[in-house]
């Protein structure tokens, strides 16, 4: 995937599709990106060779603040910032997170606010352009002040320090930096602080997140109305009048969904007489409560990511004017909030899918076969898929407490409050593998219930989710095994192909 960026101005859509594309390209116009930031880079450099003190560019950083750095001593002050904030451990993050977090920090650098010279944010382009990723250990960033120790980790290549990945392949930085083109840099005023500091890794790791858990919702929201047919369901709590009374956008958006996709059901028209049922369960009737909720919260956390992936979150910065001011635009408290709230979509949209796992199961609530099997007794049917779904809903209960509610002083007190938001973000695509889990069990029971109500068919929007799953995934006559049946449906649920079926974009 290419992009021409224009610093500032990245969409959420074009950020997704660089994601979701792997190797990325980034081109920038040095005629309308280079004169801002030269402009900054020479601010600093005269504050560098100045009397008064400015915070971290003749000065120490944090407590030591009011240590003052010689102007001969500059350069290696910034050096040495790099290499004692790596310190990260845990495991490294996926290329996919890398690209977007070395996306994110040029995007931010490019805008000429941090007082970096061109060459230092080229040499970031390059890394990318060539896919020469930094291995960044996922865990030490508490998400204030910037995420320190992975964006060193980030960094660390440039001057010839840590190690890269190249096609899965980790080798030495030296070994990565000929690859690129690149020969290690000296950095200048302030340049290690700027690439230090910011939001770029939390955001990242949010952002994966959110496009992992669009792909999950999209799915729930098709299996969902699956399940409602396979059920015999009631249309009637989709009624759009029921929505506007309300008047809550998503719960509206949601319900019109679910009427388009069951519209022309056999199944549904066969019901609609002499059913006893006087009403369904929560899991099938409030599908538009439930997944409206998640909807709305959903694209108010798009807006909030879509600010912070154009915004410059590093410090002090440098403007126009000459003034270089400290502030805490690093304190990445709206990241952290927005990664809890995608936390609680994924467990939310988990809950309900079990939910109706467990209807369809249920021979009382479903009017199917107990657990889906056409000769019960003998098969077990989907009876320990249920329990399955059971463990990964729970198992997602249990990581979504928020992680913006901690937090923990660091730098001797100097930074005595911070977000968390790097805690919150890195769960994420953990959860989403299990909520994507989970709307793959739903999906097996869903076509095994509908295919149990022939020769009545579904609607035809339904019948290619069916058709879609049924190409891997064979109607089970009896009991085998399910586990590659399962892992089938999930990568299906993860390869985004039922949010094609949808006739619009959910979140952005």
């Amino acid at each position: 995937m290419s992009c021409r960026l224009l610093p500032g101005k990245l969409s959420l859509s074009e950020i997704a599709a660089l994601y979701r594309g792997g190797r990325m390209t980034v081109t920038l116009e040095p005629a309308a990106v280079r004169p801002a930031v030269d402009k900054s880079a020479a601010l600093v450099a005269a504050a560098a060779a100045g009397d008064a003190p400015v915070y971290g560019i003749n000065t120490g950083f944090g407590k030591l603040a009011k240590v003052r750095i010689p102007p001969d001593q500059v350069a290696e002050l910034q050096r040495r910032l790099v290499l004692s904030h790596a310190v990260g451990t845990g495991p490294l993050l996926p290329d996919a997170v890398v690209r977007l977090i070395l996306l994110l920090k040029i995007n931010s650098l490019a805008q000429g606010f941090s007082g970096v010279q061109w060459t230092t944010i080229a040499a970031l382009q390059a890394l990318l352009n060539a896919d020469v990723l930094p291995c960044i250990p996922a865990q030490g960033s508490v998400g204030a002040s910037g995420d320190l120790a992975p964006l060193a980790h980030l960094v660390l290549p440039l001057l010839g320090e840590g190690s890269v990945r190249i096609g899965g392949v980790e080798m030495c930085a030296l070994d990565g930096l000929k690859q690129a083109g690149l020969a290690p840099l000296t950095l200048g005023a302030k340049e290690g602080l700027a690439l230090l500091n910011g939001t770029q890794v939390s955001t990242a790791l949010a952002l994966a997140g959110l496009f992992a858990t669009e792909d999950v919702i999209a799915a729930a929201l098709v299996c969902g109305a699956l399940s409602t047919d396979a059920a015999a369901g009631s249309d009637t709590p989709f009624d759009p009048r029921i929505h506007a009374a309300r008047g809550q956008p998503g719960q509206i958006a949601v319900a019109d969904l679910l009427l388009h996709l069951l519209e022309g059901s056999a199944i549904r028209a066969s019901h609609r007489q002499g059913d006893e049922r006087v009403q369904d369960p929560y899991c099938l009737r409030c599908q538009p409560q439930v997944m409206g909720a998640v909807l709305d919260m959903l694209r108010n956390v798009a807006v909030t990511l879509g600010i912070e992936s154009n915004g410059v979150s590093d410090n002090p910065l440098v403007f126009d004017d000459g003034a270089i001011l400290s502030g805490g635009n690093f304190h990445a408290e709206p990241v952290a909030f927005a990664a809890d709230m995608i936390a609680i979509a994924l467990a939310e949209t988990g809950n309900i899918s079990e939910r109706r796992i467990s209807l369809l199961v249920d021979p009382v609530l479903s009017g199917l076969p107990a657990f889906l099997a056409p000769d019960p007794g003998i098969n077990s049917g989907f009876m320990i898929a249920q329990v399955t779904a059971a463990a990964l809903a729970s198992e997602n209960k249990q990581r979504a407490h928020p992680a913006s509610i901690d937090t923990i002083p660091t730098s001797a007190n100097q930074e005595d409050h911070v977000s968390m938001a790097a805690h919150a973000g890195y769960r994420l695509l953990a959860m989403a593998e299990n909520a994507a889990g989970i709307v793959a069990v739903e999906w097996l029971c869903a076509a095994q219930g509908v295919d149990l109500r022939a020769p009545l068919v579904t609607s035809d929007k339904l019948l290619a989710a069916q058709a879609l799953l049924r190409a891997q995934v064979s109607f089970m006559a009896q009991d085998r095994y399910l586990a590659p049946d399962l892992a089938a449906a999930k990568a299906l649920v993860r390869s985004g192909e039922l949010r094609r079926l949808l006739p619009a974009a959910l979140l952005y």
